[in-house]
């Protein structure tokens, strides 16, 4: 996992570098409910839906994401998995396919995933690259709070819309805790720095609280 410990450390000194625009700020808070079910000893099926309140309308206003996955382990530290995704916000929708690769290694997690997003005014889909890199590091001698700081880029590669942008469209950086709350039940509350990335105008930098509740079944 030394390369993924090299791409969060480059993540994150990216997050930190002075932009050469000054940024437009808003806030947001999200709310999100995962399910993950063992369908057999080497597949795990996830469901989630999320809940978006964001202060700047003029980008999409409020969003309801819903997803369905499932991740099929090659090895302990190797998953191979996809799925569907369904958003809407209160000026579009969108239908998105995923196929993702998972390593993991001690606290380290390497997610990388890519994503066809179907827009209803669009005419054909627009390809993103994800790349994601966490670590999740217990902090306390009983393991039941856990540290979690994460990096993530967003790559657009190529233009469904005259408006889109290709190239890095995206940053994310996230820093919080999770802690069991009940039998199979963990809680996590996170803050998120995003920056959408714009040609010629502010970069738009997004502060989230987000509240996770994760069950396993």
């Amino acid at each position: 996992m030394q390369r993924a410990a090299r791409l969060l450390t480059i993540s994150l000194a990216m997050g930190c570098a002075p932009p050469t625009w000054a940024a437009t700020e808003e806030s947001q808070a999200w709310m999100t409910e995962h399910v993950t079910i063992r369908a057999g000893q080497d597949n795990i099926v996830s469901i989630d839906s999320s809940q978006r309140a964001r202060s700047d309308g003029k980008s999409g206003g409020e969003q309801f994401l819903a997803r369905i996955g499932i991740d099929h382990r090659l090895t302990p530290a190797v998953q191979l998995g996809g799925g569907v995704a369904y958003l809407k916000s209160e000026i579009d929708q969108e239908m998105r396919l995923y196929q993702q690769l998972t390593l993991a290694k001690g606290i380290w997690l390497s997610r990388t995933r890519i994503e066809q997003r179907f827009f209803d005014n669009a005419d054909e889909a627009s390809w993103r690259l994800r790349q994601r890199v966490q670590a999740s590091l217990p902090i306390d001698r009983a393991k039941r709070w856990t540290l979690v700081a994460a990096g993530e880029l967003f790559f657009h590669l190529n233009r469904a819309r005259p408006s889109d942008k290709t190239g890095l469209a995206v940053m994310r950086h996230q820093i919080g805790v999770r802690h069991p709350i009940a039998r199979a039940v963990d809680a996590q509350l996170l803050y998120m720095r995003q920056q959408n990335f714009r040609d010629g105008r502010p970069d738009v930098v997004s502060h989230i609280p987000w509240l996770t509740l994760s069950w396993r079944l």
